[in-house]
């Protein structure tokens, strides 16, 4: 049995349970690079300032090198009774070093350390997310040239609204992606801070260099007060936080998607590769991919919940508790990354069906609103144009017709100020055309936000 690094004051063994209850190797591996990136910073560090020689710091740098090496390939396993990776990686150190890997650990403490092991971690995966959040995009605005023609109804409350360009839709989604990754951005300034010599909570009474520490790992600036950043798990939740809306923003597009694939809708063919069959019915197709993007946004979710119900009730500094932030942050992390992958490729391999879509274009009077703004227009009050149109609604229902199709005779009846140039901004498509302001659905306004876009994402 390994001995403890903790063991000195104890007299009796832990129980086998207790070590099977305690250990976070089974989820903490991952973070083994982080933990040799620190280690060797550290060390770097330590020699910098007298602690340890140049020849143990570059003893223990090669030998870390050596031991990430190992745990790659599988060349060094797991053991229950070493807790956590950071045991693992300093246990296997001081085999292969002796006393040299013994003074790795001056002047730092597993507090200070996994808090620096979970920023570079996260710091990565801001990364990642960041560029994965870019592919789908792009996939959104790469589609926008072939489905540049194509109008689509918007709805509100799922009834149809008015018209928009099928482009003005896709770039609704890079809107909202483009904003998780602004949120992304925006958190890495409070990750990227170094925990690395606040040791225990306390700081230390050695005089080590924690800028040095900073800088050696890319670390925009050293945490100010050493209780603080021992016990902080801010950074965590807020990046749970966001990984958990670009989820909810999944989860939104998969179930528009969901329902424009039905038969009842008719608006979108799936590739065959990402749907499935049913075990009884030979005649299915079903969006699965889509229904799990939707299903499994509940996981980050849930980890932002869990991950503040974890930290609500702990006093400073650190407690055992903050072992299980863990399991929920890399669980969102991969889901959400997981999500991604998929979303970009559903997207590029879709296919509007077109011949539906504009078989029913015209219909729920999409144009009325555009006619409401032409009565105003003509100087009509908002709330009176309102009600006529309302009014011309009912009568297009009662006569089951268009909006283009009542006569000048019987739109002057609802109001004497039209005249005949109002067939002009009525139907489908001359409402689109109608359309002029900022962020808009026609062609104009869209055409000029497809650019933005391409301009932003490189394309």
């Amino acid at each position: 049995m390994a001995a403890k690094a903790w063991g000195g004051r104890f007299a009796q063994a832990t129980d086998p349970r207790v070590e099977k209850f305690t250990e976070s190797i089974s989820f903490d591996a991952r973070l083994v690079p982080y933990d040799i990136q620190g280690s060797q910073a550290h060390a770097t560090m330590l020699a910098h300032v007298g602690l340890i020689s140049d020849d143990e710091r570059d003893q223990i740098v090669a030998t870390l090198d050596e031991i990430g090496r190992q745990i790659a390939a599988g060349q060094l396993p797991f053991r229950t009774e070493l807790e956590d990776i950071h045991m693992h990686v300093e246990s296997a150190l001081t085999e292969k070093l002796g006393d040299i890997g013994r003074r790795l650990h001056t002047g730092r403490s597993r507090n200070d350390q996994v808090s620096t092991d979970l920023r570079l971690y996260v710091r990565d995966a801001i990364g990642q997310i960041d560029g994965l959040l870019r592919d789908l995009q792009t996939a959104f605005v790469a589609r926008c040239e072939r489905d540049v023609d194509v109008v689509l109804p918007a709805y509100t409350h799922l009834q149809r609204a008015q018209p928009v360009l099928a482009a003005h839709y896709w770039l609704a989604y890079c809107e909202k992606f483009g904003r998780d990754r602004a949120r992304l951005q925006d958190c890495l300034q409070r990750v990227n801070i170094c925990s690395l010599g606040a040791a225990a909570l306390a700081g230390t009474s050695l005089p080590i260099d924690r800028q040095m520490t900073a800088d050696l790992l890319g670390f925009s600036a050293v945490a100010g007060n050493s209780l603080d950043v021992s016990s902080d798990r801010d950074f965590l939740v807020e990046f749970t936080f966001c990984l958990s809306l670009i989820a909810a923003h999944l989860s939104t597009w998969a179930e528009e998607w969901i329902i424009w694939f039905t038969t009842e809708f008719g608006f979108l063919k799936l590739p065959d590769a990402y749907t499935t069959g049913s075990s009884i019915m030979p005649q299915k197709r079903n969006p699965d991919v889509l229904e799990l993007i939707r299903g499994k946004s509940a996981r980050p979710i849930a980890a932002v919940g869990q991950l503040l119900v974890l930290i609500k009730g702990l006093p400073m500094a650190y407690n055992r508790d903050l072992q299980e932030d863990k399991l929920a942050a890399f669980d969102a992390h991969d889901t959400v990354s997981a999500c991604l992958e998929l979303a970009a490729a559903v997207v590029e391999g879709a296919e509007l069906q077109r011949d539906t879509i504009n078989a029913r274009i015209e219909e729920g009077f999409l144009d009325a609103t555009t006619l409401m703004e032409y009565l105003i227009k003509q100087g009509v009050p908002m709330r009176t144009g309102h009600e006529t149109v309302g009014k011309l609604v009912a009568l297009c229902e009662s006569k089951s017709c268009k909006l283009a199709d009542l006569s000048l005779t019987e739109l002057q009846a609802a109001c004497e100020k039209i005249s005949d140039d109002v067939y002009s901004v009525l139907g489908t498509a001359n409402a689109i055309a109608a359309f002029q302001s900022h962020g808009s659905g026609g062609k104009a306004p869209v055409a000029e936000r497809v650019a933005f876009w391409r301009k932003k994402l490189i394309m």
